[in-house]
């Protein structure tokens, strides 16, 4: 999968890590059928790669469903044999290069414009802006000066007008956790969470 184009066109991940994997699997089941086109389970997710196997054999092997906080190279094995069809990292990390080894593209944190450089080095697909609530939409256009050719996905803290200011300042796509999942990972109304994602749809292609 191309994962740059995935972000360009819907300009949304979501991003599921709870501690009940039922109650994440239907999380993950829940966005996919509510419009949600991108999904990371993250790693520290109650048997993340579990649900991952799972959520894949359900919906298909044409998702944009990936692994987070994919730190190792051995974290980015497993994801791959559990069905992830990208990689999400907190920071520069082991599983980076790995990912290209296994053919798998990589949305790699970074918050410092060293960090920038070093993931766009290591070949990473975009950079995960992380967390971007230290600096916010303007230190976001901040970085987009000198990195104008770099896909920024700002992480941590995006609520759903959030995402519109940032998207506004440059960026690419924002991942959303728990202001998108909300209670539903922990067994939460699956009607709200469908609320949400239409607040959020609404705002990234505003």
């Amino acid at each position: 999968m191309n994962l740059l184009d995935e972000l360009r066109t819907h300009r949304l991940l979501a991003i599921v890590r709870g501690p009940d994997p039922a109650a994440a699997l239907t999380a993950v089941l829940t966005l996919a059928e509510s419009g949600v086109a991108l999904i990371e389970v993250s790693l520290t997710s109650a048997d993340a790669l579990g649900v991952l196997r799972r959520a894949r054999a359900a919906i298909g092997p044409d998702f944009a469903l990936g692994a987070g906080t994919v730190l190792s190279a051995e974290d980015a094995r497993a994801a791959a044999d559990a069905g992830a069809g990208f990689l999400v990292t907190p920071a520069i990390a082991p599983s980076l290069a790995e990912g290209g080894r296994l053919g798998l593209p990589v949305l790699a944190g970074a918050l410092t414009p060293t960090e920038v450089v070093q993931a766009n080095d290591g070949g990473a697909a975009a950079i995960k802006l992380f967390p971007a609530s230290l600096g916010g939409p303007d230190y976001l256009g901040a970085l987009r000066d000198p990195f104008p050719g770099t896909a920024f996905v700002p992480v941590g803290g995006v609520d759903a007008d959030g995402s519109r200011r940032y998207l506004d300042r440059g960026a690419t796509a924002v991942g959303v956790g728990s202001p998108l999942l909300g209670d539903a990972v922990r067994g939460g109304d699956t009607a709200a969470l469908r609320d949400r994602v239409a607040a959020f749809l609404a705002a990234v292609r505003a």
